[in-house]
């Protein structure tokens, strides 16, 4: 079983500064409910030499909290779009994301867009539970164990609007 292993926090906007280019994200939901998710997501990641790349992937997800059930699989990009505006629930997500280090860890952390537009939610993968996690200034409240902050919680709300 792929377990994943993460810690959810929300990040104060007039603190943090997004680190050159980061990855355009449009991710929705085909399945949502409290025991199980099923998204797919389309990124246009964007290097440094100035290309564009698109990616897609399918992501089958557990219950959330701090250790969840997930199993990602690629899709192709245009396979993914049609999904995306043909078969998805109401409330499509919209965020750009950067890799952040902090102290030896990658923080993904997404700048939402769209009707979320001015929240930032970090979050830090871990290979152990009891890792010890340095957080950075930005970083303000933990929500790991808050269901409304998972991504399909907010595409729930969003496609309630």
């Amino acid at each position: 079983m792929s377990i994943e292993i993460e810690r959810k926090f929300l990040v104060d906007a007039a603190q943090f500064t997004p680190p050159g280019f980061g990855t355009e994200i449009r991710q929705g939901y085909l399945v949502r409910d409290a025991e199980r998710s099923v998204r797919v997501r389309l990124s246009r990641v964007h290097h440094s030499d100035g290309s564009i790349e698109e990616v897609a992937f399918l992501t089958v997800k557990g219950p959330g909290g701090l250790m969840r059930a997930e199993y990602e699989y690629p899709v192709p990009p245009d396979d993914a779009a049609e999904i995306l505006d043909r078969l998805c629930l109401p409330g499509e997500i919209a965020k750009t994301r950067y890799e952040v280090e902090v102290s030896g860890r990658v923080f993904e952390v997404d700048v939402f867009t769209g009707c979320y537009a001015g929240t930032i939610v970090a979050e830090v993968e871990l290979d152990d539970a009891m890792a010890a996690v340095t957080l950075p200034d930005w970083v303000t409240d933990e929500v790991t164990d808050d269901p409304a902050w998972t991504n399909a919680a907010m595409s729930r709300r969003a496609g309630q609007g």
